[in-house]
């Protein structure tokens, strides 16, 4: 197949793969299968094209003009390649891991659920394979619509509560703030084309470049930057797949994405710094705060929904230091998030459908009991505070080394001082599971939930011995 094929099979197989899920809505197994052989299809022709793309090349689609320049169109770089691969790799995982949660825990609207989480990652795609502002804005629009019914799942008020929530800030951030960052930016470029370098440099500067700035970081609001953050543990009212869809595969990787794509290729790395100077004090005031809430939480949803605002700030603050190692670290922490944060929530959802426990506070000694749950959410846990064998070690060395680099004290200690906090409200989870006296009747949740826990463990262990890959291609993000 050409490149242009292959990425048209990209945007085209979730679609399909939703529209078979609804077609064999009264047949599970079928339907399942359905889904499984999507997502496999899916991650190998993201997979086809992410050797021709480190090697240089640079497909495109264009599959319709708006207005003169204002076109639909795709075309794949190395960002583009780290988050189609992760929304795809995950999406095959997680349908793994939905199929025994659903079943064992007798979810209503299974049919529903998988088609809405294929369209998901259809939108996921469309964002990671936009090849200007406009194509983006649609599908991350998108992706807010279609994971709607997803978040209010269970259709009790709890649930419509979260999601007017879910609904509300994510589209009001991005109609009054993102859309009109798009509008000056095509205003002062005259073009709205992701380009190497960026677009915006010599075109605007000091305060209005600082303004623009902020337009994108607060529009761009499933980045979850505070103080537009409570949309997140707003949606932890979903399953639990739904959670990690939400925080690990496509959601809130679609927000600094989004983020870090409009900082290298519409801003650039070498615009002027000052405008630059605010975003790293709110993203480390988000991280510290965030990392402090999660300290005090007791629900271990809201504890991982709250270490995901953190963790998330973090490719905001090593993105806003322009420099290039601390791009990369931004970059690999996408993957090195995905991998972790999806595997404490398959952890959280095993207890859950094994235990029916939701409090950390009630896990003492249940590690006995699930061994491979809790070695899975222990690996999880070392990779968000950083420490090895773990992928959250690569991506947040080069995240320090970029801090370092670029002489910015502040975001250092902030760095130094989440990861002590990080290691606070995670390793007690552990220690309880563990080490602490409790009887607890039963076994391990499904077999197909711990396969898929394993996996995604496996992949952040992997990430650390094997980064070749994803640092190579962060580095031609960061280096243009």
């Amino acid at each position: 197949m050409t490149h242009e094929a292959l990425l048209l099979a990209c945007l085209v197989v979730p679609v399909a793969g939703a529209a078979l899920v609804g077609a064999l809505h009264r047949h599970p197994n079928a339907r399942e299968a359905a889904t499984l052989v999507a997502a496999a299809a899916l991650f190998l022709a993201v997979a086809a094209l992410a050797g021709p793309v480190l090697e240089g090349a640079r497909p495109r689609l264009l599959l319709g003009t708006i207005l003169p320049g204002l076109e639909l169109a795709f075309a794949l770089e190395p960002l583009g390649v780290i988050f189609a691969l992760i929304a795809s790799g995950l999406w095959f995982v997680s349908g793994v891991y939905s199929i025994g949660y659903l079943r064992a825990n007798g979810e209503a609207h299974q049919a529903r659920f998988h088609a809405c989480f294929a369209l998901a990652i259809a939108s996921a795609i469309g964002v990671a394979l936009s090849a200007n502002l406009f194509t983006l804005y649609l599908f991350y629009e998108a992706l807010t619509f279609v994971t709607y019914p997803l978040v209010t799942h269970h259709g009790d008020d709890q649930a419509r509560r979260g999601g007017r929530t879910y609904l509300g800030l994510l589209l009001l951030s991005s109609m009054f703030f993102l859309l009109p960052a798009m509008i000056a930016t095509w205003w002062v470029a005259g073009t709205l084309d992701f380009t190497v370098g960026g677009i915006l440099g010599g075109k605007v500067t000091g305060a209005a470049a600082a303004g623009l700035l902020a337009l994108y970081a607060f529009g761009i609001g499933k980045a979850a930057l505070m103080p537009l953050h409570r949309w997140l543990p707003a949606a932890m009212v979903a399953p639990t797949p739904v959670s990690a869809l939400l925080h690990a595969v496509a959601v809130v990787k679609a927000g600094v994405f989004s983020l870090v794509k409009v900082v290298v290729y519409v801003f650039g790395l070498d615009f002027a710094a000052d405008a630059f100077a605010w975003l790293p004090w709110v993203a480390g005031f988000t991280i510290v705060a965030a990392s402090i809430v999660a300290l005090r939480s007791d629900n271990l949803k809201r504890r991982l929904a709250y270490s995901t605002v953190s963790q998330l700030s973090y490719v905001v603050l090593a993105t806003a230091l322009l420099a290039p190692l601390s791009v990369v670290g931004a970059v690999l922490h996408i993957a090195a998030h995905a991998f972790g944060k999806i595997t404490l929530f398959f952890a959280a959802g095993a207890v859950y459908t094994a235990a029916h426990k939701t409090e950390v506070s009630e896990l003492d000694g249940l590690g006995r009991r699930m061994p491979w749950t809790f070695a899975a959410f222990a690996i999880g846990a070392l990779s968000m505070i950083g420490l090895p064998p773990a992928a959250g070690f690569v991506s947040k060395w080069f995240m320090v080394s970029g801090a370092v680099a670029a002489q910015h004290w502040p975001a250092l200690a902030v760095i130094v001082a989440s990861t002590l906090l990080n290691a606070g409200y995670f390793l007690p989870i552990v220690y309880r599971a563990f080490f602490l006296p409790g009887n607890h009747p039963g076994g391990e949740a499904p077999a197909s939930m711990l396969a898929a826990m394993a996996a995604t463990s496996a992949l952040t262990v992997l990430m650390f011995f094997f980064a070749d890959l994803p640092l190579a291609l962060a580095r031609q993000v960061a280096g243009g």
